[in-house]
């Protein structure tokens, strides 16, 4: 069974404030059925990633990166660019000083 949206990113601002780091909902979509994107800070290397939920064909969902971009801006761009197409988006930004995304679902960095 899977956690409706709301629910899930809620968890996973809790795992990141646990872990030390901070989140913030920069984009609220659609709370029972909105996909999340996961834009991660690592403000001590200036290194930035984004992370999309995907599912596999067995139907697994997985996470992982739609834009290989360099610079926050260039992520941000595509953020946009994917809210124009999904209205009931959800953008999470983590800032950790690791450059952890405290996903537990499987990530493929690829």
């Amino acid at each position: 069974m899977k956690f409706s949206t709301d629910i899930w990113v809620a968890a996973l601002i809790r795992r990141v404030e646990l872990g030390g780091g901070h989140a913030v909902v920069v984009r609220k979509g659609d709370a029972r059925a909105g996909s999340v994107l996961i834009k991660v800070l690592n403000r001590r290397d200036g290194g930035v990633r984004l992370y999309a939920e995907a599912t596999r064909a067995d139907g697994e969902t997985i996470w992982m990166r739609p834009s290989r971009a360099a610079t926050e801006a260039e992520l941000d761009a595509y953020a946009e660019r994917a809210r124009r197409i999904d209205p009931d988006l959800w953008v999470v930004e983590i800032e950790d000083r690791e450059g952890r995304h405290f996903l537990t679902e499987d990530v493929e960095e690829d």
